[in-house]
């Protein structure tokens, strides 16, 4: 049962931890550069799943974000883990012609999520949309401050946005975790 939840729950998580956004219009705006560059680094933390048949279900997530050279975009590879069962993950999101574009796990056609389109609010929120056949909705990444990044993955059910997926990451490249310290 967990590597289903890994298999097919989790991949939206991770894509929204792609924090990639969607800009309109044809060049990179201020914000886009800043968000983008923000979320680079190692980030780590838990999330639950806070709707449907697996509701309750938590799970911790690490993570690599960089920014793709002489594109405007990112890259994000880690994995999650649900008690034993560990998931590697991976997301990419490159400006094509006048939006972002990109995919999770191969996308749609493969294991994982189209990303179609969205917005970068300004550079501490993006809003995107995802898609994988009947499956419609929106992930939200906010960075509120330079240590922590919010992630929510909400799907559409008739004509409202519910949300499924909650995660608080905490950035840990500032931090040698287990070192010793100097005597």
């Amino acid at each position: 049962m967990k590597s289903v939840i890994l298999s097919s729950i989790l991949p939206l998580a991770v894509a929204i931890t792609a924090v990639v956004g969607v800009a309109s219009g044809a060049s990179a705006t201020e914000p886009d550069k800043q968000f983008f560059q923000s979320a680079e680094g190692k980030w780590v933390g838990p999330g639950e799943i806070v709707a449907g048949k697996y509701k309750g279900t938590k799970f911790n997530c690490s993570f690599t974000g960089s920014t793709p050279d002489g594109k405007m975009g990112m890259t994000l590879d880690g994995g999650c883990r649900v008690g034993m069962f560990t998931q590697p993950m991976s997301a990419k999101i490159e400006r094509k012609g006048r939006d972002y574009k990109g995919s999770f796990m191969g996308g749609a056609a493969g294991a994982g999520l189209d990303i179609i389109g969205g917005n970068v609010v300004d550079a501490r929120k993006v809003v995107f949309t995802i898609n994988r056949n009947q499956l419609r909705g929106v992930m939200q990444a906010r960075i509120p401050d330079d240590n922590s990044m919010t992630v929510t993955v909400a799907v559409r059910v008739q004509d409202q946005l519910v949300p499924v997926i909650g995660m608080s990451l905490k950035r840990v490249d500032a931090v040698e975790v287990g070192s010793i310290a100097p005597n």
